[in-house]
Parts: structure tokens; sequence; C-alpha cells
């Protein structure tokens, strides 16, 4: 059976901004001979979802997509990921809430190199996604991984945070990104400590953010990247589109406010 996907709306953009709450019926819809008379008692309708964009003031202007990381507390190791689309009216839903997983130790506001927290914040999208496997059909530029692809999380390169193709290994903790199955069958590059967010990496403030694959089918917490099943991370990959600016929120629920 062919997968629908989550994320509605995509190939329209700004078109369609669906939302996936059930619509009410049209009023009558369910009329039976005699109801006029004696109804049934009406079923309450499904709450909407709470709107978590609408609260966010320091997106820029030109943001029509954001995609929140959020979580019950610092410590929790699980989230959950909501898109919203954004049009004259202002911001909608444009998923459904996926679970997700962060780093091992929680969020953090100060993350640093070695430690498996998720750094706190709002960050673009890298402008390069990649995967082991072939471009599922995103719209951002995608490199497809080959044996000598690192992701270079050495403190003391001058490379440090950055994509590197190099026949030998850049040091430090550095990823052998082809050789990560299944995790890195695609991924998205989120820009913490790196530009835009940052003129240039900081030495040890942590590295290789991405938002990327359950390493195991039941799903785990990770080493500071925020993790999805197979099937959802392709609905949000091919979902994000670089001409919409998108931006990613990471942040426990109470801490969302500040941004």
């Amino acid at each position: 059976m062919k997968r629908r996907s989550l994320l509605l709306g995509a190939a329209a953009g700004l078109a369609a901004p669906a939302v996936l709450t059930p619509a009410a019926p049209a009023l009558g819809a369910s009329a039976q001979p005699g109801w006029s008379t004696n109804p049934p008692t009406p079923r309450p309708l499904p709450s909407r979802p709470q709107n978590r964009a609408s609260a966010l003031t320091t997106l820029p202007a030109e943001t029509k997509q954001v995609i929140i990381v959020g979580a019950s507390s610092y410590t929790t190791t699980y989230a959950t990921l909501e898109a919203y689309v954004r049009t004259w009216s202002g911001w909608h839903p444009a998923s459904a809430a996926l679970p997700a997983r962060i780093g091992s130790k929680g969020f953090s506001d100060n993350h640093v190199e070695g430690v498996p927290t998720t750094p706190t914040g709002v960050y673009s999208i890298g402008p390069t996604m990649y995967g082991i496997a072939a471009n599922p059909g995103v719209r951002f530029p995608y490199h497809r991984l080959v044996s000598g692809d690192w992701w270079n999380e050495n403190p003391s390169s001058a490379l440090y945070n950055t994509f590197q193709h190099s026949a030998t290994n850049p040091g430090g903790a550095s990823e052998a990104l082809w050789k990560e199955v299944p995790a890195y069958t695609h991924f998205g590059v989120i820009t913490y400590n790196m530009a835009p967010n940052v003129p240039k990496p900081v030495p040890n403030a942590g590295s290789g953010i991405f938002l990327h694959q359950f390493s195991t089918s039941a799903g785990n917490a990770t080493a500071g990247c925020v993790s999805l099943a197979h099937g959802h991370l392709v609905d949000v990959l091919t979902w994000l589109d670089p001409a919409l600016s998108p931006r990613i929120v990471l942040s426990p629920y109470a801490q969302l406010g500040r941004y």
C-alpha cells in the first residue's frame, strides 16, 4: 500500500496549507427521516491541536515554514515534531504531531562538544541535504554519500563543523557519514554553531546536529541530533522548501516564549 504523506499542502506551497484536524460535517449532512423532531445526541467535535507557532515572535518575516521540536522538560529524551506553514492569515499546522527523540541528556541552552544534549534555539536548515540512499525527492540540493564523506567534529580543525570529503579521518570525533546506517539514510543539517547562526563555528561549542532517522526500529535517544521514523523523516525533508526560508525551533515547551 502506498504510504500517504503526513505533510500536506507541500506541492502547493502556501496555496493550500492543510490542517489535519477533521473538519466538522456540513449541518444536516447526516439527517435522516424523523430526526428533525427527535434529533440524536450530538457528538463533540474534535479539538484543534495547540498552534505553538502562533506564539513565536523572533522568526524572520520571510520564513513561511517552521518546525518546532518540543518536549515537556529539559531532561526528557522524548520530543514531538510539529510543522507549520505561514499564509496571509497566520500560522497553520501542516502535519500531525510526529514522535521524535533528542539527545540522551535532553535539551541544553549551553551545548558543548561531546555532551549528548540537543541545543535549544532557532536554526536554519543547511543548504544541502545528505543521505546514504538516493534522493527521496527533497527540494534542497542533495548529496548522496560516498566513501570518504565526513562531518568534521575536530575542534582543532579549521574545517570544524563542516562537511568534508577526505581520504583520511579529520580527527576528533568526526563521523564517517557513509557508514551510519540507518541513521543517515537521509538527513538535513540543523545550523547549530554554523552559518547563518554564527559567522564561523566556535571550537568545542558542538558540531554535527542533524535531523535524521532513528538508529533503531523502536526509536532511540541521540547524541544531540533530532531523530524520526524513516517515513516521517522523508515527509518532513521533502516538505521543506528553501524558497520559504524554513526554520527549526528546538526547546522545552515552557521556554518557547523566548523565541
